[in-house]
């Protein structure tokens, strides 16, 4: 008897903003010498990490049944399934419950591609997955171009040696009940409702558990704060004013009425440390400092107005209003560099703090940025957003990736 194929399906999906403009990844793969058998990439439009990646599972899976066209008979393919997605891997192999609405039909596609017996799956790390993320991020390039992705442009295959991706791979043979029983728990918990939750309408609704709440507090006021002078991390790191200090301490005063606070984060900026501190003095908590959480370092601008700004580099001004990517005169950093280095600073206090409150004391720029990637807004909306100094803002963090804007510039406490 002919012993059934075997491949290794590797496959991703991003979405930046986490909703936002997504794409997926998916490439099949012959385990015994690495050779790139099949590559799938789309550009999805605006959607979450977690439907890009399912998305780009159930992509791989269609690829080896066109490579397999009789792979629902006996002796078919074996497949085994590689993505850097926990959840994804976690929820096919039957190991947690899919309660997300929006997943829940995505998994049962992605069940009914192959029989269930003929799947396995296993996550490995976000390095060991380049094939597929550079894929999906070719198909997000190509989607940001009003195109969708032709694997004649694509050059995923060419950046990752099959010699490399053979040597990485685990053997895909292994007990068939093994991976029949996975898939029929997976099958079983896409039929299972939360214990007590009809599975009604929106009563179906996820339990994703406590989420890593941001409270997202701005600095109190600098001498610079009123004069509206660009003060970032680039400037003279000026210390709160007397007004400035009577808002850290009437917001020290609000959180400690509220009694939600439980850790405190913040800028290494002198400013921002101040407005924590008094936080931190009321509430009995440690300060802890994330450098991603600095201001915009606005180069030459440091210090000047607006109208200054203008008079004196108005070119460099402009393209800064027109694009995320042009930076301040003199070496300054552009919008789109500080949201890389907030989205990193944001990954790592979730993870840190995953189902906690915690106070972000931090500045006008990174405050915006989290608040726009929250709602997968574009870039230019960092100018339809009024912050005040001393305002609350706030975000939530699931664990399916989904984020939830619940306040915006709140300065009641200041009244």
């Amino acid at each position: 008897m002919t012993p059934p194929r075997q491949f290794v399906i590797e496959a991703d999906g991003g979405s930046r903003g986490n909703p936002g403009p997504a794409g997926y990844g998916a490439v099949v793969i012959d385990p015994v010498t690495g050779e790139t058998l099949a590559e799938a990439a789309e550009y999805i439009g605006v959607a979450t990490n977690n439907v890009a990646e399912y998305k780009g599972l159930i992509a791989g899976l269609r690829a080896v049944k066109a490579l397999v066209p009789d792979a629902s008979a006996d002796g078919g393919p074996q497949v085994h399934v590689r993505m850097d997605s926990k959840l994804v891997v976690e929820q096919m192999s039957g190991r947690w419950k899919i309660k997300h609405p929006d997943m829940k039909p995505l998994a049962a596609e992605a069940a009914r591609v192959l029989p269930a017996s003929a799947v396995t799956y296993e996550w490995i790390p976000r390095e060991r997955n380049k094939h597929a993320d550079r894929l999906a991020n070719e198909a997000m390039d190509a989607g940001k171009r009003g195109r969708q992705w032709e694997p004649s442009s694509s050059t995923a295959a060419l950046d990752t040696p099959k010699s490399s991706v053979a040597a990485a791979l685990p053997p895909v043979s292994g007990p068939p009940g093994d991976a029949a029983a996975g898939a029929a728990r997976a099958r079983a918990a896409l039929n299972r409702p939360a214990a007590g939750t009809p599975q009604v309408g929106w009563g179906a609704a996820p339990d994703l558990g406590e989420p890593a709440t941001f409270v997202l507090l701005r600095h109190g006021e600098t001498a610079l704060t009123p004069q509206k002078r660009f003060s970032g991390s680039g400037g003279t790191d000026p210390e709160l004013s007397a007004a400035g200090r009577r808002q850290a301490e009437c917001a020290a005063e609000a959180f400690a009425a509220r009694g939600t606070v439980q850790e405190i984060v913040s800028s290494p900026l002198r400013r921002c440390r101040e407005t924590a501190g008094a936080v931190a003095a009321r509430l009995g908590l440690e300060v802890r400092i994330e450098d991603g959480l600095r201001e915009t370092d606005f180069g030459a601008w440091e210090g000047l107005t607006f109208g200054e700004v203008g008079e004196r580099h108005r070119a460099d001004l402009d393209a800064w209003l027109a694009s995320a990517k042009a930076a301040p005169t003199g070496g300054g950093e552009s919008f789109a560099e500080v949201a890389r280095r907030v989205a990193a600073a944001r990954d790592r206090l979730i993870t840190r703090y995953a189902g906690r409150t915690v106070l972000v004391v931090t500045h006008v720029t990174p405050i915006k940025t989290l608040v726009r990637l929250a709602l997968g807004a574009p870039p230019e909306s960092l100018f339809r957003m009024e912050l005040s100094a001393a305002s609350v803002s706030t975000v939530a963090y699931y664990a399916d990736g989904n984020a939830s804007v619940r306040l915006l510039n709140d300065t009641s406490h200041l009244r």
